[in-house]
């Protein structure tokens, strides 16, 4: 449990500007993107999240609502659920801190896939306190998104999807805010994805993939009644492509890479003043994604998966980001058993860094498991043949 609000957003938001203290300490000024409800940039699936995190142009599974809507319509099940469980920043002693996901689609016929999504992130029990370190009321932190999705086929290889999201962020409900506008409430917010995914695989799963996403386009979120404290949501956009190759059937192997650009303006820097901070407040969220162009908040991923037979999946992949998102990097790994309509996925991010430049996702493990029925999957074996995901 911790005893200070302020260790609450320490932890928000650690795992995003780890390494941002390293470079205070050079000549060189970095202003940190940040945003509101960061929990929507963790990767929620135990398989992508072996891959480095992505899953933009990755094949379709059950998971798909959170990277690219756009893939489910070549799903090859007719109807699939999927379940992760993620024990959140361990390695900085966070006993009860976790992520939950749950996604489903159904497929009303060869074009049309709906589908959606629900992310939880409960921060655990926090022992709220004053200015002066005096205990007020004690609180149990929690954020939510909930989705609903619809995709279909615009020709043999091409898809398009889009999906709605509702955000809820109740951090410290009920407690008061230092900065004026009385007492903070729950925020809450509305955005929207809209993907592309193009396949160009053959009848065996053998040939190219790729996607493009632009995900949480919305509005911005407010956790007080002041209407000058609204915060920017993490709008992104990124693209994705891989090559998969297949021998005897049996042997399958995937590369894929991906590259994301987060769509929010970075925070005035230490240079300036009020009237720049109420700038920067004021601004639109359209005017906000125009101006996020202006700073290198990018990231980079690459991933390989290795099946057998369909039944059992070996993943590796490496992650990296920019100065400007904390210039975080780490290796993930992780392994996949199916057996008939259901498939188990594990993954681990590698321990990296030291001090103060450790990485507070290290020995993150991420469980996650799969239910699809209705046919077969998107392993390219013929339809009576195949497994899941």
């Amino acid at each position: 449990m911790k005893t200070v609000y302020s260790k609450l957003l320490m932890s928000l938001s650690a795992a995003f500007t780890f390494s941002a203290a390293a470079y205070s300490q050079t000549a060189e000024r970095i202003n940190i993107v940040t945003t509101s409800v960061p929990f929507l940039r963790v990767s929620p699936d135990a398989r992508a999240g072996a891959m480095g995190d992505q899953g933009i142009s990755t094949s379709p599974d059950a998971n798909a609502q959170f990277y690219n809507v756009a893939k489910y319509p070549f799903i090859q099940n007719e109807w699939g659920i999927g379940a992760t469980y993620t024990p959140w920043l361990k390695d900085l002693g966070l006993k009860d801190v976790y992520l939950a996901s749950l996604a489903a689609h159904y497929k009303l016929d060869e074009q049309q896939v709906i589908s959606g999504a629900l992310r939880y992130f409960n921060l655990g029990s926090i022992q709220f306190a004053d200015a002066l370190g005096n205990e007020l009321n004690k609180g149990n932190p929690r954020e939510f998104s909930l989705d609903f999705g619809y995709s279909r086929k615009l020709a043999d290889k091409l898809s398009l999807g889009v999906a709605l999201r509702y955000i809820y962020s109740n951090l410290a409900s009920g407690s008061s805010s230092p900065y004026g506008g009385g007492s903070y409430k729950p925020g809450n917010a509305l955005a929207g994805d809209v993907g592309l995914y193009y396949t160009a695989a053959n009848d065996k799963g053998q040939g190219w993939n790729a996607g493009l996403v632009m995900s949480n386009l919305g509005s911005k979120i407010s956790y007080t009644s002041d209407a000058t404290q609204k915060n920017f949501i993490p709008a992104n956009i990124g693209v994705g492509a891989g090559h998969t190759w297949v021998t005897n059937e049996v042997h399958k192997i995937s590369l894929n890479g991906e590259i994301n650009k987060l769509l929010v303006p970075a925070v005035p820097g230490a240079a300036a003043d009020s009237a720049d901070y109420a700038k920067y407040n004021s601004d639109g969220v359209v005017d906000g994604w125009m101006k996020s162009f202006g700073n290198n908040a990018m990231a980079y991923s690459l991933g390989a998966e290795y099946f057998y037979n369909d039944q059992f999946a070996l993943r590796a992949g490496y992650y990296a980001d920019s100065r400007t998102l904390g210039k975080r990097s780490y290796f993930t790994m992780g392994l996949g058993i199916n057996y008939n309509i259901i498939g188990l996925n594990f993954s681990y991010l590698l321990a990296s860094g030291n001090g103060v430049n450790r990485n507070p996702l290290s020995n993150t493990m991420r469980i996650g498991l799969l239910f699809n029925a209705g046919g077969g999957t998107n392993s390219a074996k013929p339809e009576k043949e195949k497994l899941s995901y």
